[in-house]
């Protein structure tokens, strides 16, 4: 492992992140409320932010005999958590502190000593439509009838409000609401007048999410979807996110399962291992389980599940060892669980002479707390790359989504050790340092 002089310099340096960022969810559900409290809990020393990448992870600079390992936070410009403003939209009414009671994801021992400061975040009423999302009952908290660019232009009314309210510099979004109903990319997602023209309409095949991403990158808002909905995964929004010099990345947070699959994935392809099959099912109570029991929003998730071994395993280039594999995924919403969710996996593989062996996976995980440090990255990423001058889609972040979004007719990348890679040479880029590829011929070579 060694380090090779690519110098790709950063063409301008990155600018500093003074003052206030204002983080706003649409969706202030589990992962949400996880989120924000993890955050205020960091901030008041009575707890640590596991699981993130800007808080917790380091960088290594130059060769590994430099000793150059910083902390990402310290290495790049990130705002700070005490810097961080919280804000969100939600089909229900409930303030932060009592949807994250409701949640049932933390116990009382993390809310208690914030509770003051959750309650103070209370939801702005949600574009949303049933015909999307069918298994939410007791919706009370929506936008007024109207078109979507009516919706539209409401949202874009409380994005100024919260910017002069909370006297924030910047904004980011990450989409924390639930999984809409599957559909295929239609005409009016073809391009930005379009697409204008559909909101003006009030097209049948504008989603509720398509609506927020034109609102927050019509405000210059760096835009994360963190379902797997099809959202700024459109030219439309493409086109708008690069109009507008907006970053966009997406979709479908990797927490659970396939957070698994592209670890193991790859090791198995790595060593040459064939899979004959691979049986996933997950067991979830919590909302997001409930919205997966409809049929339609199920297939947007299994859509954004079943694309990962494919692209990791190549069949086409390995047929003999993963052209014929049998890949399922199950989800069952089972209320009990609650957001202790369970993945599991059976995974058939075959090794020497074609000789049979299985590996089993049973992951008991809880869903919003490995979600919430991607939201807490995602944000301070975005906002990273809003600063270093850069738009469109940010393929680099592809570490945190089980589908990444790429450029029309990119292939994503789904090996996470591949994505981890990436990440950390963009951040060796922008400011300025060597990209490190791992050659490691260097430290053999002849003085």
């Amino acid at each position: 492992m060694g380090y090779r002089h690519l110098a790709m310099t950063s063409p301008n340096p990155v600018p500093p992140a003074t003052g206030k960022l204002g983080v706003l969810t649409p969706g202030m559900g589990a992962v949400a409320t996880t989120f924000y409290a993890g955050v205020l809990a960091a901030r008041k020393g009575y707890a640590q932010p596991f699981g993130s990448l800007t808080q917790m992870g380091h960088i290594r600079l130059g060769k590994r005999t430099d000793d150059r390992n910083p902390r990402i936070n310290e290495f790049v410009p990130l705002a700070g958590l005490e810097d961080l403003e919280f804000g969100g939209w939600d089909a229900f009414s409930d303030d932060a502190y009592t949807a994250a009671m409701k949640a049932g994801v933390l116990d009382a021992r993390h809310l208690e000593g914030i509770g003051e400061e959750l309650r103070a975040i209370v939801p702005m009423k949600a574009v949303f439509s049933p015909k999307w999302v069918k298994n939410l009952p007791g919706v009370d908290h929506v936008k007024d009838e109207g078109t979507h660019m009516d919706h539209a232009e409401a949202l874009m009314e409380d994005i100024d409000r919260f910017r002069s309210e909370k006297q924030v510099d910047r904004l980011v979004a990450v989409w924390c609401g639930s999984t809409e109903a599957y559909e295929d990319p239609a005409p009016v997602h073809m391009d930005l007048d379009t697409f204008e023209a559909g909101l003006k309409d009030n097209d049948p095949r504008i989603t509720p999410s398509q609506v927020y991403a034109y609102a927050l990158l019509k405000m210059g808002v760096p835009f994360a979807n963190g379902a797997p909905n099809l959202t700024v995964d459109i030219p439309a929004m493409e086109h708008l996110a690069i109009q507008q010099g907006v970053p966009i990345a997406g979709k479908d947070f990797k927490t659970g399962q396939t957070l698994m699959k592209t670890i193991v994935a790859p090791g198995l392809r790595a060593r040459m291992l064939g899979i004959n099959g691979w049986f996933s099912t997950n067991i979830l109570g919590n909302r997001d389980g409930e919205v997966l029991d409809d049929p339609e929003s199920f297939r947007s998730k299994e859509v954004s599940k079943l694309g990962v071994l494919e692209t990791i395993l190549q069949p086409d280039l390995h047929p003999d060892l993963y052209g014929d594999l049998h890949h399922v995924v199950r989800i069952n919403y089972y209320p009990p669980k609650g957001d202790d969710k369970e993945g599991w996996d059976h995974i058939d593989i075959f090794g020497w002479l074609g000789y049979k062996m299985q590996i089993k996976i049973d992951f008991l995980c809880k869903d919003s707390i490995l979600a919430a440090p991607i939201v807490l990255d995602l944000a301070l990423f975005m906002d990273l790359a809003a600063r270093a001058g850069k738009s469109g889609i940010q393929e680099w972040l592809s570490f945190y989504f089980k589908s990444p979004h790429t450029a029309a007719g990119l292939n994503p990348e789904h090996d996470l050790f591949v994505q981890a890679s990436k990440l950390h040479n963009n951040l060796r880029h922008m400011m300025g340092e060597e990209l490190i590829t791992h050659l490691g011929t260097e430290y053999y070579e002849e003085p």
